[in-house]
């Protein structure tokens, strides 16, 4: 595993905590919650540009 994606793959999680923890609060903001998704959104695309593609080949 590259280093690079190590490190999304740890951005993706810290945004996934960060996440539960806006949806506990007391008087949840959906702006904030909108705006974690969309970052944790961005950091899976990346990841998964990352990835080998495996051929679908039969």
């Amino acid at each position: 595993m590259s280093d690079r994606y190590f490190t999304l793959l740890e951005r993706h999680q810290k945004l996934d905590e960060a996440l539960r923890l806006a949806r506990r609060k007391r008087w949840v903001d959906p702006f904030e919650i909108a705006r974690i998704k969309k970052l944790k959104l961005a950091v899976k695309s990346r990841l998964a540009r990352l990835l080998p593609r495996k051929s679908a080949t039969i």
